[in-house]
């Protein structure tokens, strides 16, 4: 696939030559115009890999934050540096997380311009050879087989990682996705660490087909997978908890699904995980919750289940604060939540992140959740009249900020003035 720099380059030799010419190049016109289009629909430079500059097909997210494609990264791991190629910070792991976000929007991308991401010559070889209805059903005969269950396991995690066409095999081929949740292989992961951890992979990797998310929560056997996976958020294994928290992320993508999920337990465990703090697995449980929590009821299930104190632990501690504005701003238009965000002052961190180079989407979320403590509490007025008195940071946000972060910030100040107001007549 050809940068944007090199159609450019192709581009003005091409036109180059039609100025030369004479007579009216047809050939040369028409490959002027197919340069124009293919620039048009070049992919925006967010979904390129920062480092070879080429459209991300498998993007992980380093300890720094930044995100490239999996291949590429895993090199520059491997030449032995310890830094991120970007911001040069010293890497506290070298462990890669699937960017499912960023890959569901390259996706949905490719889609609506019909952009083909191009394949490898040997991956094209190694998929026409393994990759087809009959090898997945022969593998999944060989998950029942002890003597070859392990191995089976693996090829299949490799391949359902490797090629989405085989992704699609499970939603097409009869029984294929019932038959990786049968009791019996179940009941073999509670013994066998490393099948439980190739098991739940292999769940994530076909969880990322969009058929194949309601055929694991709500189809047959459905039941058995999404308990497999509550419990996997507790195994003892990191990298399985990661894996199974980035599952339920994706198959909650699904509306359908968000009911299903929350009543298996799992909103429990994904909080978990957070009080746990891992870097390995806290994204995926964050980006699981969010999902799920756009569902209102949901957000109950989570306040009850005490999300609200490790996510402003987490906000305190500048771990994640992006993520955890966001559920916390969403978790703010419930009473209860209410209630333990004022119980743990957590009014004055969130001035404080204002006042901090922070996000427009952290903006807009930290004067959200101020606006829904202040207008259920007005005694909280007093409080952040006084911080808003010292430092002027709504003010700045009613001027500087988003549309919705202007909006919010002035119905604060507004608010604040009525009770100011009120105080001098009494």
């Amino acid at each position: 696939m050809a940068t944007a720099a090199e159609l450019k380059k192709e581009l003005q030799r091409v036109v180059e030559a039609l100025m030369e010419e004479d007579d009216d190049d047809l050939d040369a016109t028409e490959n002027a115009i197919e340069i124009c289009l293919a620039l048009q629909k070049n992919p925006p430079p967010e979904f390129n890999c920062p480092i070879s500059g080429v459209l991300m097909r498998h993007p992980v997210v380093l300890a720094s934050g930044q995100t490239y494609e999996e291949q590429i990264i895993e090199e520059w791991l491997k030449d032995g540096h310890q830094t991120c190629p970007l911001t040069n910070q010293l890497l506290p792991h070298t462990a890669l997380i699937p960017n499912l976000s960023i890959k569901k929007m390259i996706d949905n991308w490719c889609t609506l311009h019909r952009f083909e991401i191009p394949i490898d010559d040997d991956e094209t070889q190694d998929f026409s050879a393994n990759a087809n209805a009959e090898h997945l059903i022969e593998l999944l005969e060989k998950l029942s087989s002890t003597s070859d269950r392990a191995d089976a396991a693996k090829e299949l995690r490799f391949l359902t990682k490797k090629f989405s066409s085989f992704r699609a095999l499970f939603g097409e081929t009869k029984d294929a996705i019932p038959r990786l949740f049968s009791p019996i292989l179940i009941r073999n992961t509670n013994s066998d660490s490393d099948l439980r951890n190739d098991l739940v992979a292999i769940v994530l990797n076909i969880s990322t087909h969009e058929s194949n998310k309601k055929r694991i929560v709500a189809g047959e056997n459905s039941p058995l997978a999404v308990s497999f996976l509550v419990e996997s958020l507790r195994d003892e294994n990191v990298k399985t908890r990661s894996n199974a928290a980035a599952a339920i992320s994706s198959l909650s993508t699904l509306d359908s699904n968000k009911h299903l999920i929350s009543k298996s337990g799992a909103i429990r465990a994904l909080i978990e995980l957070i009080e746990e703090g891992h870097p390995f697995a806290l994204r995926d449980a964050c980006f699981a919750i969010l999902n799920l929590c756009t569902v209102f009821e949901n957000r109950e299930i989570v306040v009850r289940e005490g999300a609200v104190m490790p996510i402003v632990e987490k906000i305190i501690d500048c771990v994640l604060v992006d993520e955890m504005l966001e559920i916390l701003a969403m978790l703010s238009s419930h009473e209860r939540a209410i209630e333990e965000i004022e119980e743990c002052g957590v009014i004055f961190c969130l001035f404080g992140v204002l006042g901090e180079n922070v996000s427009e989407k952290s903006t807009e979320n930290c004067v959200s959740i101020i606006y829904n403590v202040c207008f259920s509490d007005r005694r909280k007025l007093r409080e952040i009249s006084e911080v808003e008195n010292a430092y002027e940071i709504l003010s700045r946000v009613a001027k500087s900020g988003t549309s919705r972060a202007k909006r919010k910030a002035n119905g604060i100040l507004e608010r604040m003035n009525r009770f100011a107001f009120a105080r001098l007549k009494q």
